[in-house]
Parts: C-alpha cells; structure tokens; sequence
C-alpha cells in the first residue's frame, strides 16, 4: 500500500502506534545472490558479526520469542538453543504467558526445556529475541529486554520488515523467508555446525513462514536451506502431517461454526470471520491452536484480503492476509497503522474496541488501500 492516509477516528480506537522507525530493508537471503548495494549489505554482516560477539562473551543465554509463537517464532529460537548447548552454552527459553505452545508444534525437540517467564532472571548476562517486531510483543519479558538493552546486550533476530529496532544490535533481514534464515546465517557467523535438533526446528520454523514453500517468499535461498536442512534426515512427511496436516476433531468443529458465519464483502474483496472467547471456550481449542484459521479464511476465490478478528482479555486481535498477486493489498501497512505489524501478505494488530469497529475499521483501511496504491509498471 503506498500513500494511504487513515483517519484519525481509526487511529484512535487502536492501541497506538509506535513511536520507532521501521529497519532499513536488506536485501540478503541465504544461498542466493545479493541484489542490495554493498552498504546495505555491509549493515546487515555487521549486525550478524557484533550479536556473535556478544553471544560468544555470554556465561548465560536468554533466548525469547513472541506471545502466541508461533512455528518460526518457536522454531528459530529452539535452533539456536540447540546451538548454543551443543558449545556447552548454558540457555535458559522463554514466551510471554499464556505459556502454552499451539499443538502442532508439541514434537519441536527442546520445547520441554523452556521455561515459563517467571523463571527468567530480570537481569539476563546477553538475551536473544526472535520473529519479534516490538518490544511490546515481548509481555512481561520486556522487563529483562529492557534491562539487557540498558546495558547494550539485546540482540534482535527478526526478517519482518516492521521490526522496530529496538535491539542493542538489530539482525533483521527482510528479505528472509523466515526468521529461521537469519539465525543459519547468525549460526553461519558464529561458527556453530548445525546438528539434527537445530536442523529439526529450523526446517519447522522454514515450513511455517513459507506456507509448505507455497508463499511468494520461496525463491532458490529458501530451497537450498531446506536441502541443507533435510541432509539430516529428517522426517519430512510426519513432520509436514504435524505442522500443517492434522488437526483435533474439537478444532475443526470450531472451525466449521466460525466459518459458517464467515462475511464476503464483495465490494471491496474482503471476507472475514470472528472468534469469539465463547467459541474458543464451548470447543476447548486454545487461541494458539485457533491461529492457523486464517489460512483456510484466505482460500477463498472471490477474495483478495482475509480478515479473522479473535477476541482476547485485551482487545481484538486481527490476522490479516492478502493475495499474492499483481495490484496486492499491504496488509503490514494497515496493521503498522494500528501498532501492529507483519508481512506486506500477512500481518496482524491488537485493537481495543468493540467488535463491529475493529471490522469497520478494517474495512475501510482495505478501501483506502485500493483508492491510494499504486500499481507497480510492468
């Protein structure tokens, strides 16, 4: 979306936005060529070499991932985990509560080992954060975030083009796949030869931000790391049935009630649906578990952005997607308006409003987005 402007009424019922800037685009992906200038390149080598420095100082690693991770989040930060304990590194993992992992990630190696936020000391030696675009996104664990970027020892690991920077030393690499590719490069870097487990979790994380390699994000460097990734014989059909290919029965009857009730609005190209607290509670699905809804959402035809609005103790979270084609929606750019961020195909925000704002206020920031953008010259 370029130039679109949203009203101040829309921008007052959302949370806020943030006051930081957005990390200047690198344009480096694992296994292929550089298109970016030598300058930004070099920003991005300096970045991967002074967070080595740090970690390879480091008696104790905390490492961290966003709320609600998901299979990058979970999966680049349990890499380095791995990593790290095959040095004879000591690591201590964690995520903001509800500290629970969405079901098909349970078979992740090393998730038994983290530990939950109040375990976490306040005062971390280095600390690692991962897919993470803001510090907010962090919970309660931005306390020890805080601390650690007080004394210049927080390390950012993310490829959203949204992130914030609000690291000591920000890692961010937007023309990743994954975040999982910029922990092999920051592994590349530090020296570290993968083993089995770290190859596990960041085939998982690969999987997860690529959509089983089916998104516009895979390109040759997502391909070469998976063959990498995969020379480690890895179980690639129980792991794509795990990821992706199973669900409980108590899932897909919340999801058959949810899209049932789903909303095509064809004037503008948007179809969304809600799930509300009652839903989550009458099938006792988990919000994490109810977070791969948007996915079936956003196959719909008639549709080129796909909204899924899940109501929390905070507000409504909004899962957006847009279509990978010519003339696409940003999505990113309409959750950044709202204090959220994201992918310009997938994105999301917390909104604290009642329900049929939150979906008004969707609604015309895709209108705007049509009015204003700017199709690319062919």
């Amino acid at each position: 979306m370029n130039g679109a402007v949203f009203p101040a009424p829309w921008k007052s019922l959302a949370r806020g936005g943030r006051s930081c800037q957005t990390v200047d685009r690198v344009v480096r992906s694992f296994g292929s060529e550089s298109s970016a200038s030598p300058s930004l390149v070099s920003q991005l080598d300096s970045a991967l070499h002074n967070a080595a420095a740090l970690i390879e100082e480091a008696p104790i690693l905390t490492l961290a991932c966003h709320a609600h991770p998901d299979g990058d989040a979970l999966g680049s930060m349990l890499a380095l985990a791995h990593l790290a304990r095959a040095q004879g590194r000591t690591v201590v993992a964690s995520w903001p509560n509800p500290f629970v992992a969405g079901e098909n990630y349970r078979s992740l190696p090393g998730l038994e080992s983290c530990v939950s936020s109040d375990s976490v000391d306040d005062a971390p030696a280095v600390m690692v954060t991962f897919d993470c675009g803001s510090m907010d996104r962090l919970g309660e664990l931005a306390v020890p975030a805080t601390d650690a970027l007080r004394r210049g020892h927080l390390i950012v690991v993310d490829h959203h083009a949204t992130n914030c920077g609000f690291g000591s030393v920000n890692v961010v690499d937007p023309s990743a796949a994954a975040s999982a590719v910029v922990v092999r490069q920051l592994a590349n870097v530090l020296g570290w030869p993968l083993n089995r487990d770290s190859a596990y979790c960041l085939y998982a994380a690969l999987v997860a931000d690529t959509g089983h390699f089916q998104h516009g994000n895979t390109d040759a460097g997502v391909f070469e790391l998976a063959r990498e990734l995969a020379s480690f014989g890895l179980p690639i059909a129980e792991l794509s049935r795990q990821l992706s290919g199973q669900h409980r029965f108590a899932y897909i009857q919340l999801a058959a009630a949810v899209l049932s009730l789903a909303v095509l609005d064809t004037d503008v190209g948007l179809v969304s649906a809600v799930i509300t607290r009652a839903d989550r509670e009458r099938f006792n699905v988990s919000y994490t578990e109810a977070e791969g809804l948007i996915e079936w959402l956003r196959t719909t035809s008639e549709a080129s952005v796909a909204a899924v609005c899940k109501e929390t103790d905070a507000g409504y979270r909004v899962s957006l997607r847009s279509v990978d084609a010519p003339g696409s929606i940003d999505v990113a750019a309409i959750a950044q308006s709202f204090g959220g961020g994201g992918h310009r195909l997938a994105a999301g925000f917390l909104m604290k409003a009642p329900l049929a704002s939150v979906l008004a206020a969707v609604r015309h920031c895709v209108v705007s987005a049509r009015t204003t953008q700017v199709t690319p010259a062919p």
